[in-house]
């Protein structure tokens, strides 16, 4: 099956030939040249990376991944001519996967776009064989055995309720779990009106490490006068 890869870059001449050289490790390539092409692109085809220049014509390249985090989970390189460590960390917390600068070797592109969907490819292959124990959504990764947790290979360090309630939001991904339900199955007591005052605190603790927001939520979402979900 043919790996899809989305090549978004207004300078036609780099775009052509990132696509060369793709190509000749038999990627099927899609250019696009600005911003909303490229998320037309993403509604329509199947893809399985995506390199996104930064400085696009029509929308920065920092929107156009955050727009493709909101449902997609596939590997995003970050492409840009600026060096500044405050847009490495943008491009990262928004979701990018990797960050490249301008110029660079075709060569070192290739690697870093091997070396995510061989992550991805081991990821998905924990995830069938054990699939009991490990949950991965996005570039979080949940391990129960190990108990250890990571977000784009960034291990996260979370106390063990922390821990529970983060297993129990993911095992029931894209569905609501309200709060009565979180705090029993986490604390293995009876819910009581305070309990949800429990839950706030160590959500928000959670989320903090987790570089998520209540406002504009990555990962974990509030569901008014119900609970909290995480969407898979």
């Amino acid at each position: 099956m043919a790996i899809n890869i989305l090549v978004v870059d207004d300078e036609e001449a780099i775009a052509d030939l990132v696509e060369v050289y793709l190509k000749s490790e038999n990627y099927n390539v899609l250019k696009c040249y600005n911003g909303k092409d490229a998320l037309k692109c993403v509604e329509k085809e199947d893809i399985d990376l995506a390199i996104l220049d930064v400085m696009l014509p029509d929308i920065d390249g920092f929107d156009i991944c955050q727009k493709i985090r909101e449902n997609y989970h596939f590997p995003v390189i970050m492409l840009t001519a600026r060096d500044e460590n405050i847009d490495k960390i943008t491009g990262l917390t928004i979701g990018a996967d990797d960050y490249i600068t301008k110029p660079f070797q075709m060569l070192e592109l290739v690697a870093r776009v091997k070396a995510q969907l061989r992550r991805v490819t081991k990821y998905n292959q924990q995830d069938v064989k054990m699939n009991e124990n490990v949950i991965i959504i996005g570039g979080l990764v949940v391990d129960k055995e190990n108990h250890e947790c990571t977000i784009n290979d960034e291990p996260l360090s979370l106390t063990p309720t922390e821990f529970s309630i983060l297993w129990v939001l993911c095992k029931n991904r894209g569905k609501v779990v309200d709060s009565e339900k979180l705090f029993e199955e986490v604390w293995g007591e009876k819910y009581f009106v305070n309990s949800t005052n429990t839950i706030m605190v160590h959500i928000r603790h959670l989320r903090d490490k987790m570089n998520d927001s209540a406002e504009n939520p990555k990962y974990i979402k509030t569901v008014w006068g119900v609970g909290y979900k995480i969407e898979g």
